[in-house]
């Protein structure tokens, strides 16, 4: 019988402690994709690691409310909240989609204290879309 082969750096042997409150972010880059029917914000650092996150969902609207800029203003705040006590001071914006709370989760951001550097709408846009359907024959 083969003898079994140890598994080197397995998680047993290591102390997993809560890595989200030790690291400090200086600068990071704040998503906002905002749709008609939700808002989400999503907090990375300059790499693209997501730091944190919130959407009108998880703060507690549902239906209709989701898509109203006090549920992005809201979702925006909860979001921010989190990386200022790990010591973000700086920030790029990235805006995307068409709904109402662009402007909102925007307010929201610049009310938070923290510096924003540009802001930037990128927002997907069709060069020249898709191909139509073929015309209807009656």
């Amino acid at each position: 019988m083969a003898k079994a082969i140890p598994r080197i750096g397995s998680r047993r042997n290591v102390r997993i402690g809560s890595r989200k409150s030790t690291r400090r972010i200086p600068k990071g880059v704040i998503h906002v994709q905002a749709s008609f029917h939700n808002t989400i914000v999503t907090v990375t650092d300059v790499r693209g690691q997501v730091v944190s996150w919130s959407s009108a969902g998880t703060c507690g609207f549902r239906g209709r409310r989701r898509g109203t800029p006090f549920a992005a203003q809201t979702t925006a705040g909860n979001a921010i909240r989190t990386v200022v006590d790990q010591g973000m001071k700086r920030a790029d914006v990235m805006i995307k989609g068409p709904g109402l709370g662009r402007d909102a989760a925007l307010r929201a951001i610049c009310r938070s204290g923290i510096l924003l550097t540009f802001i930037r709408d990128v927002t997907p846009l069709p060069h020249n879309g898709c191909r139509p359907p073929k015309k209807r024959r009656v």
